[in-house]
């Protein structure tokens, strides 16, 4: 028999409409050169895929602390940071202990909460989404959560919370989690503090760098932390050619991700300055690699659905936030195509 928690469950949200512009899942738009496939085609063909893939993925984990100037004992490796989530939601506490999160924000939380049956501590944030400090602690007190999350850049608003309001609400005696998802747009980051507090983890992707296909996410925090939340790691959870294929962008090419991300925050602040430009949209400052805006004429779930008859995926979440739309940042042309036919269709 089905319980109940799941059958309470909402199934999380794609936008999958075919499209010949895909700008809805806040994915890298990168066309990686001929010479850089040849050598990834290279390396995964001498995977014997007959065989588990390391278990640990110590070569991919040796590459990524690295990169980031971490040690490999205070990483965690997860598909996807979905995953992650998942054993956070499971670890931190006894189920009838809550899990909080400011609202509007990454659904996973929610749903990683709902299906282990704990609390949904959900407050919502200010009108300038920032995180509602006062009535925070309020809740907090009253209902005892002993998790929170906290995406940062927040999806999908796209702005970095108070980071005194994050440690404000952690000194309420609450694990807390920062989902760094979009780092490498923002450039802002609590690993210093993860690293040196038993309270605070740091989640990282590569998803949002151009691996999204990969499935490849990482945790970040103190060796003693690390090592209590491994025991509940699925064996071989990152696979073959994931473990492949991500050592080899960190290792030999990452410096063509890096001027692709250069390139994305370029776009974001011309795509911003044009969107502002049209009287028809409210439009929110971003440091993520999308930009989220209200449309204020014309109903928002009309013109998600005017857009994609002319091609143009983006995400539509007025479910979430009424008459918000979230577009993710392309390459010039896509950013340039995008605007052509929001013109078009206001």
């Amino acid at each position: 028999m089905i319980s109940e928690r799941v059958r309470s469950l909402l199934s999380y949200k794609t936008e999958t409409t075919p499209a010949r512009l895909k700008l809805s899942s806040n994915e890298l738009s990168i066309e990686l050169p001929d010479f850089v496939k040849k050598r990834i085609a290279e390396e995964v063909s001498k995977a014997s895929f007959n065989r588990y893939p390391d278990p640990e993925a110590r070569a991919l984990k040796e590459a990524l602390a690295l990169r980031f100037g971490l040690k490999e004992e205070n990483l965690l490796l997860g598909n996807g940071s979905d995953e992650l989530i998942y054993y956070l939601s499971v670890s931190i506490g006894e189920f009838d202990r809550g899990i909080l999160y400011p609202v509007p924000t990454f659904s996973m939380y929610g749903i990683s909460a709902q299906m282990l049956g704990r609390e949904r501590v959900e407050v919502r944030l200010r009108e300038d989404f920032d995180i509602d400090l006062e009535e925070s602690l309020r809740i907090a007190r009253e209902r005892k959560p002993v998790l929170a999350y906290f995406a940062y850049p927040n999806n999908p608003t796209g702005n970095c919370f108070s980071e005194d309001s994050i440690r404000a609400l952690r000194s309420e005696r609450l694990f807390t989690v920062v989902d760094e998802a979009y780092y490498h747009y923002s450039g802002k980051s609590f690993i210093e503090e993860a690293l040196k507090r038993e309270d605070t983890l740091v989640l990282r992707t590569l998803s949002k760098i151009g691996m999204a296909g990969l499935r490849v996410g990482f945790m970040v925090g103190k060796e003693e932390i690390i090592k209590e939340l491994n025991k509940i790691r699925l064996p071989f959870n990152v696979t073959m050619p994931s473990q492949v294929i991500a050592y080899l962008m960190l290792t030999e090419f990452y410096q063509i991700i890096e001027e692709e991300v250069e390139k994305v925050i370029r776009e974001r602040e011309r795509l911003y300055r044009e969107l502002s430009r049209m009287e028809t949209l409210q439009v929110y400052p971003s440091e993520a690699n999308f930009i989220l805006f209200k449309s204020l004429h014309l109903p928002a779930d009309l013109l998600h659905k005017r857009l994609a008859e002319e091609g143009v995926l983006v995400r539509n979440f007025s479910y979430m936030i009424p008459d918000c739309l979230r577009v993710s940042i392309g390459r010039a042309w896509e950013n340039d195509l995008f605007l052509e036919t929001l013109h078009k269709v206001l």
